[in-house]
């Protein structure tokens, strides 16, 4: 009955994310297998974490401004998921509910939370950062950037990464207490989700900095994450080829997964 009901939620919400075209067919699909091993395998605390995050970077990629069009256009992956952005934001938390599953452990709840936490996080500074009036800086060198360059930072991007992080933290005490289970302290978590989160999303900016894969447009000369850019496709400029956005979430969750359950031990 558990896997049925989470095929039903995950089915109602990732259909509704592909009507307001926040999910692309592909992810569409990957949302509703990932949504029903969160319930399935798990329960309301692991499948009310990655609805969290989902609704809420959702809503806030939705927020309107002038230059939004032409930052999409540098990214590798617009706001509508596909397949492999789902399983980059949520592939890791659904492989730790199926380890809970099979080893219960405390452990992979702390990993949980720094893992959503971060990709929450960096959703969160991505979206709120584009809207800040001054530009970002690098944040290996402080040197100004163009908005939405990679390795890029500032003030209102960082302060929207750190609510999204407590939010994530917080929300698991809740949802821990409704699922039945013994929560943790509610400051505990919450300080977990909020450095996991910070570590998580600062580590994307420095991949982002350094060994990210970049292209430069041959129009432009604009250096961006897309494969094309003033519709001609662009040329390899620098950082590791296999390092795309989808690899770069991936190893900043594994980190901000390791600080949050470092927290768990003071």
């Amino acid at each position: 009955m558990q896997w049925i009901i989470g095929a039903g939620g995950a089915v109602l919400v990732a259909g509704a994310a592909f009507w307001k075209q926040s999910l692309s067919f592909s992810g569409m699909l990957a949302a509703v297998m990932m949504g029903t091993i969160y319930f399935g395998a798990g329960n309301g605390f692991w499948f009310g974490i990655l609805l969290l995050f989902f609704i809420s970077s959702s809503l806030l990629s939705k927020l309107h401004h002038e230059n939004k069009a032409e930052l999409e256009a540098t990214y590798d992956k617009t706001g509508r998921r596909d397949a492999g952005q789902v399983f980059a934001n949520g592939g890791l938390g659904m492989l730790l509910v199926l380890l809970n599953a099979i080893y219960p452990q405390e452990l992979w709840g702390f990993l949980f939370i720094g893992v959503m936490a971060t990709v929450t996080s960096d959703t969160w500074a991505t979206e709120i950062g584009t809207l800040a009036k001054r530009p970002p800086r690098s944040v290996l060198t402080g040197k100004v950037l163009p908005a939405g360059t990679s390795g890029g930072v500032s003030l209102p991007g960082t302060l929207a990464a750190a609510a999204g992080g407590a939010l994530i933290g917080a929300a698991s005490w809740l949802l821990q207490a409704v699922s039945g289970m013994e929560p943790q302290a509610f400051l505990l978590l919450t300080l977990a989700g909020l450095l996991g989160g910070l570590a998580g999303a600062f580590a994307d900016s420095v991949l982002g900095a350094t060994v990210q894969r970049m292209n430069r447009c041959t129009v432009c000369g604009r250096e961006v994450e897309a494969s094309q850019h003033c519709g001609k496709p662009t040329v390899y400029a620098r950082g590791w080829r296999w390092m795309n956005n989808d690899a770069v979430n991936a190893v900043s969750s594994i980190l901000g997964g390791v600080v949050a359950l470092l927290v768990s031990y003071i």
